[in-house]
């Protein structure tokens, strides 16, 4: 019989093995940022499209950055910052 995992119990099997581990940490930083993206998109009342409009993009754009499959540059992060009323802060420790 096929049993279904919780994503939570499914991640915590992947993570005892070091590599996956290790390459999960790496991965960490961008997809903080792409959830902190569509967290202030959906603040703001926006669609994927209509953030798009106001940045002289397309909704695929949005879509591949939301869904980890690009890697923007600093000009297209401030585009969508400054569109949802929000601020792009960059740190390294």
């Amino acid at each position: 019989m096929l049993t279904m995992k919780t994503w939570k119990s499914l991640k915590k099997e992947l993570l005892r093995n070091k590599k996956v581990a290790e390459e999960y940490k790496k991965l960490g930083p961008r997809y903080r940022l792409i959830s902190q993206l569509i967290e202030s998109r959906l603040k703001k009342g926006l669609t994927q499209e209509q953030l798009a409009k106001r940045i002289g993009t397309r909704q695929s754009a949005i879509a591949r950055l939301e869904s980890g499959n690009s890697n923007p540059s600093m000009a297209f992060l401030e585009k969508i910052t400054e569109a949802t009323g929000s601020r792009l802060i960059i740190q390294v420790k």
